[in-house]
């Protein structure tokens, strides 16, 4: 696969758009950081946190795979878990990843330490109070939309 540079001018295009203009920014999932965030959050952070993020508490690890290329990915995020209940916050907007889970219905996750399979995945959109989400995923459901699977 053929990586692509950070340029100036790209750093430049991301600056100057908004969340709101961004494709992540779907109705009901608003993206909260600027398109710049995300970018360096998926170049720098996220090959960073990746080795440790098995032993760190909320980190979880999303085995997928996408959905037209076939190709399997993996995705740092955080995750919270009530019950056979898993809830991650978007704040990021639908990503690649959301969409891809979307897609095929499931996916593995490495959750504390262990793997878990998590199917019926769907989102709750931004406003939304629902109770069977873990308390940390309700708060943040009020700004914006959150990812929640049942773990079997």
């Amino acid at each position: 696969m053929k990586r692509r540079t950070v340029t100036a001018d790209r750093v430049r295009e991301w600056s100057h758009m908004s969340p709101q203009d961004h494709p992540n920014n779907a109705p009901g999932v608003p993206m909260k950081f600027p398109p710049v965030v995300e970018r360096l959050q998926i170049k720098y952070f996220n090959p960073l946190i990746r080795p440790l993020a098995r032993y760190l508490p909320t980190f979880a690890i999303i085995k997928h795979r996408g959905r037209t290329s076939g190709k399997e990915y993996e995705t740092v995020v955080n995750a919270f878990r009530k019950g056979n209940v898993l809830a991650i916050g978007l704040a990021h907007g639908k990503t690649n990843w959301v969409k891809n889970v979307l897609a095929a219905g499931e996916a593995d996750v490495h959750l504390f330490r262990r793997d878990v399979h998590i199917t019926n995945p769907r989102i709750v959109p931004a406003g939304s109070d629902d109770p069977t989400l873990p308390q940390f995923a309700r708060r943040a459901a009020r700004g914006m939309g959150v990812f929640v699977a049942e773990i079997t």
